[in-house]
């Protein structure tokens, strides 16, 4: 696993840190730079609220190495309140039961185990609001 590209991004992942755009006001997530709206390089970090929607969705049945775990779980769309769309697993609801338009929060969850020592990297996923 490569640790050093893990710490970097733990503000993405741990706290959906992403960036707002001074000169028009653009929010972004991941990160970015430069806007890619206006192409200023006036950005500053901003932390979005986890708040959301699901904008779409798809069941996955066969997983990628690492997460045959989860296997079946949703992946989802997510348009923050602020804006953006951001792709995550969707966590603490049946695959049936989502539905586009449904209110979700960012959670941290499990995301994969790495080789034999089990390093378990931890990140963000959504679950519906109000549904514990």
């Amino acid at each position: 696993m490569d640790m050093p590209r893990h710490w970097r991004l733990k503000d993405q992942r741990y706290n959906l840190v992403g960036t707002e755009c001074l000169s028009c006001g653009a929010k972004q997530f991941p990160p970015r730079p430069v806007c890619p709206d206006c192409h200023s390089k006036e950005v500053q970090p901003l932390t979005f609220s986890g708040q959301g929607e699901v904008y779409s969705y798809s069941t996955v049945f066969q997983a990628p190495l690492g997460y045959e775990e989860f296997i079946p779980y949703t992946v989802a769309l997510v348009k923050l309140k602020e804006g953006p769309l951001v792709t995550a697993q969707l966590t603490d609801v049946d695959n049936d039961e989502v539905r586009i338009g449904m209110k979700i929060e960012m959670v941290t969850r499990k995301l994969r185990e790495y080789g034999e020592d089990g390093v378990i990297v931890y990140g963000y996923k959504f679950r519906p609001i109000g549904w514990y």
